[in-house]
């Protein structure tokens, strides 16, 4: 109990020894080889892990990531540099806290510091059993707060929650291989776990109610469309209504017109034959005259 309780100046003989002076992990794994070989390296050759990891307990870890933790990720850069919270989770892996300190981290602590209940939630992913793990780590899919994650393309933005759904369904975390796990759905019926109730509500009501709001939509736009269509031919009836009325008028016009024209004309035929009539008496008196 001394020999673990004591620090040595050389953090390698916990990979030297391959942690065969420690007991495994909750899920049957080595801690000192849950993270691949080229990452434990560069963790252990780090300028982070040498300064700020060495003689740390789980007391020291919640100062370490206040004051030096403010994204997530794995490695970064051209270098691939391990980040702050790769190298304290690879800490904790060597610290092995137990269930009430790892409680602290995500519940007390994780309410004021977020990165600090992510490292936890990554930690829980990395150790615990399946059960445990969907257990510990499902309350937090309701966390909204906003995380920085960093890696190889840049720094990003994302969110406990999503952070927290990585880690139940991808295989690859803040490049880290996570052991494979088994689906919820077997441990449901293993009777492991029991079925997940959403904070939106169940699934199948969800899904009901949708297809119910379909329908209704279909129904109020096939009515919208029939009353359209029955605007429409009144439209139409209107229209031509309207045609009909404005020919008859022009019709009529017209024929006053031409009824105008044609009274016109016999007017101007009846002046000239009068005048004709006067002309030729005219000539006619002057000849007699001339007699």
């Amino acid at each position: 109990m001394a020999s673990r309780a004591t620090h040595r100046a050389d953090e390698r003989r916990f990979l030297d020894e391959r942690g065969s002076d420690v007991a495994l992990a909750p899920n049957g794994l080595n801690p000192a080889t849950i993270m691949e070989k080229a990452v434990r390296e560069r963790i252990v050759d780090s300028y982070f892990w040498k300064e700020q990891c060495f003689g740390v307990n789980e007391a020291d870890i919640i100062d370490r990531v206040v004051d030096h933790v403010s994204f997530v990720g794995g490695t970064y850069g051209g270098a691939q540099k391990p980040t702050p919270f790769l190298c304290l989770a690879f800490k904790l892996l060597q610290l092995a806290p137990d269930d009430a300190v790892l409680d602290e981290y995500l519940r007390f602590g994780g309410d004021r510091f977020k990165y600090l209940r992510a490292l936890a939630c990554f930690y829980v992913r990395l150790t615990r059993r399946p059960e445990a793990v969907h257990r510990i780590l499902e309350p937090y899919l309701e966390d909204r707060r906003k995380l920085r994650r960093k890696g190889r393309a840049g720094t990003s933005l994302t969110y406990v929650d999503q952070f927290v759904d990585d880690l139940l369904t991808k295989d690859r975390v803040c490049a880290t291989s996570l052991w494979q796990m088994p689906k919820r759905e077997i441990l449901e019926d293993l009777e492991l776990l029991e079925p997940r109730t959403s904070p939106l509500g169940d699934i199948e009501d969800l899904l009901e109610e949708e297809e119910e709001e379909g329908e209704k939509n279909v129904e109020m736009s096939d009515a919208a469309g029939d009353a359209r269509g029955d605007t429409d031919d009144e439209g139409l009836v209107e229209e031509e209504e309207d045609r009909d009325v404005r020919g008859r008028r022009r019709s009529k016009s017209e024929s006053s017109g031409r009824g105008d024209s044609r009274t016109r004309a016999r007017v101007r035929d009846r002046s000239r034959s009068r005048d004709d009539m006067d002309v030729d008496e005219s000539d006619g008196d002057n000849r007699d005259d001339r007699r």
